[in-house]
């Protein structure tokens, strides 16, 4: 069988390496440049998921760092559905998908919320969540917190106290973290990136 190169799943020292709570996580992100336009770095988790030791340290980290008293975790499609799934596994926690408009086949609740050029808008299952549950929202990414957002909007519009938001990686010059902090929530992210 050939080997990946980004694993390294069969390299027993370094796999012994990526249990060491120092490890950094950045180096199973592969960036990708000039994706999907010109001056983007894209940064690409699905190397991460191929590395089983970093993957389940990516989200042993981000569930260690969650709340304790959250009743549900919620997770926004659709790179959001692969951590915010384990960590709600991992926390014994019920999960919340929150999806594009028209993906969920029961009752909805939806936000509307801007675009650089347009809008868009998210929902969930109207018996989702109930008054006074307590979420921690998950995404693989924060960059402008768009969507981040309008799933905090929509959160709260049906009741739920939104205590905490984690992220694998973060963009800080984009801004998202810092607007849902300000907005009172507390965010958790593993890997920052300078620029775009």
């Amino acid at each position: 069988m050939r080997e990946s190169r980004f694993s390294f799943a069969r390299r027993p020292a370094m796999h012994r390496h990526m249990t060491d709570a120092n490890t950094d996580l950045a180096q199973l992100i592969r960036t990708i440049p000039d994706f999907p336009k010109p001056g983007i770095q894209f940064r690409d988790i699905t190397t991460l998921l191929l590395d089983p030791a970093g993957f389940a340290t990516s989200v042993a980290r981000l569930a260690a760092a969650a709340p304790a008293d959250i009743d549900l975790v919620a997770g926004i499609e659709a790179r959001g559905f692969i951590f915010s799934s384990a960590m709600a596994h991992q926390l014994a926690r019920g999960l919340v998908l929150i999806r594009k408009t028209g993906k969920l086949p029961g009752a909805t609740v939806g936000v509307d919320y801007a675009l650089e050029y347009g809008t868009d808008r998210v929902e969930m299952h109207a018996d989702a969540c109930v008054p006074g549950h307590k979420v921690l929202l998950v995404d693989d990414l924060i960059a402008t917190g768009g969507t981040a957002l309008a799933a905090v909007r929509l959160l709260r519009e049906a009741g739920a106290e939104v205590v905490g938001a984690s992220f694998v990686i973060d963009l800080p010059d984009l801004g998202g973290a810092d607007l849902l902090r300000a907005e009172g929530i507390a965010v958790t992210t593993l890997v920052s990136y300078a620029g775009h």
